[in-house]
């Protein structure tokens, strides 16, 4: 009975001992399970997040300034022309006689260039010379004739008086003495004409002597003895019209053609920086000296016209050269950081301040958008100056979509992306 009751004891359910430790390997299951999802969500993200990538245009921003000096606001290309440049040629047609001149060369006002054969205008001058040596005999032989008329005018008036002659012989006298001094004053003026004639001649004379109408230095000579030069154009392409070119080195400067969309950030006076095609570490100070209010409808540009600040024989015309326009450097700024050219399309305004996307990580036309604060500087044609929150160099979204945020993907539109890659 004993052993009987203790058996029963034994299948007795004791309610308060206390509920056995759960099973440590279904933990591990749950954990197993998690893991999974994370892992299977992370996979589809890279799987199908790249596709969704916002598409987005793009510029690069510009840096304007080193931090010593004026920041360049445009660039140009053009060439150096001469202000002052003749071709020389002679008043008359006529035979070069000789050439006195080589390119390049130095001549001086007033040095004879060329001299035309002058046979025609020796004769032409000796006629003349002959012309008013006869006026100045007749001149002569009237004044002498003129001279005993008046004395014998003047001895019949007082024989008249005593009525030694009539009254007719002096009257006659009278005549003669005034038509006489008619034809002295005929005569003089024809001495006169024919002086002035004489002096057209001797000028003709001169004009078969070709001199240069300013210092400069020959460019190009044009003929040679034996040639027949004439002011204008005749005898069917065979006549000469100059004997050479000179070019006054002191008039030289530099046009160059701006786009009408840039035209704005030229003005008369700023300074520029030209550097030569044939010289391209020589940088050359100049300025601009007028905007050409005119602009080229087929080109769509407008003309302007710079001085160079410094001579040097190496600059010669029609040298191509590129030329940086300069912002004149403010003495309170002179500390300032440089900025950078930004396209006004890229900055927007978000929760009252003016931001930029900078595109990061870029690789094969896709990166991220990084958003960046802006302290914006002047405004110069369609562009920004930003002088603190982005780098000369990076790459800036345009017109970025109202729901782009930190950190999003976006790949680089494709025409813009075959651009970077070609």
């Amino acid at each position: 009975m004993t052993d009987s009751a203790d058996l029963l004891k034994e299948l007795r359910i004791d309610r308060g001992a206390p509920p056995p430790a759960p099973s440590r390997r279904g933990l591990w299951i749950v954990l197993a399970v998690g893991a999974a999802v994370v892992v299977l969500a992370l996979a589809g993200w890279a799987l199908f997040g790249r596709g969704q990538a916002v598409e987005v245009r793009t510029a690069e921003a510009v840096a304007i300034g080193n931090g010593g000096g004026s920041a360049s606001v445009l660039d140009a290309t053009g060439y150096v022309v001469a202000r002052r440049m003749a071709t020389v040629s002679a008043k008359i047609t006529g035979k070069v006689r000789e050439v006195l001149i080589e390119e390049g060369q130095q001549v001086e006002a007033g040095q004879v260039m060329a001299t035309l054969d002058p046979i025609d205008a020796d004769a032409q001058r000796d006629l003349a010379a002959a012309q008013l040596g006869a006026a100045r005999s007749q001149v002569t032989g009237v004044a002498a004739q003129l001279r005993e008329a008046e004395a014998n005018a003047a001895r019949l008036s007082g024989l008249v008086k005593q009525q030694l002659v009539s009254r007719a012989q002096y009257d006659q006298a009278i005549a003669e003495r005034d038509a006489l001094r008619a034809q002295l004053v005929t005569a003089q003026r024809n001495a006169k004409v024919a002086g002035d004639q004489l002096r057209i001649a001797e000028h003709g004379v001169d004009n078969t002597i070709v001199r240069a109408p300013f210092a400069g230095v020959v460019v190009a000579k044009a003929a040679q003895p034996g040639e027949i030069v004439s002011p204008l154009s005749a005898g069917g392409g065979f006549t000469r019209t100059g004997i050479g070119t000179v070019v006054d080195m002191d008039s030289l400067e530099i046009e160059v053609d701006v786009g009408e969309a840039y035209i704005g950030r030229v003005q008369p006076g700023m300074p520029v920086q030209a550097v030569l095609n044939a010289y391209p570490d020589w940088k050359i100070p100049a300025h601009v000296i007028a905007i050409i209010p005119t602009a080229d409808r087929g080109k769509a540009t407008v003309k302007v016209r710079i001085a160079l600040d410094q001579r040097d024989p190496r600059i010669v015309p029609e040298m191509g050269v590129r030329v940086s326009f300069l912002e004149k450097a403010q003495p309170r700024q002179a500390e300032r950081k440089p900025g950078v050219l930004v396209p006004a399309d890229a900055i927007v305004a978000r929760d009252g301040a003016d931001i930029a996307f900078v595109v990061t990580d870029l690789k094969d036309g896709e990166g991220r958008a990084s958003r960046r604060a802006l302290q914006l500087g002047r405004t110069l044609g369609d562009d920004r100056e930003v002088l603190d929150g982005v780098a000369g160099g990076e790459t800036v979204v345009l017109d970025p979509p109202e729901g782009l945020a930190e950190g999003a993907r976006v790949k680089v539109a494709q025409e813009e992306a075959a651009t970077d890659n070609e």
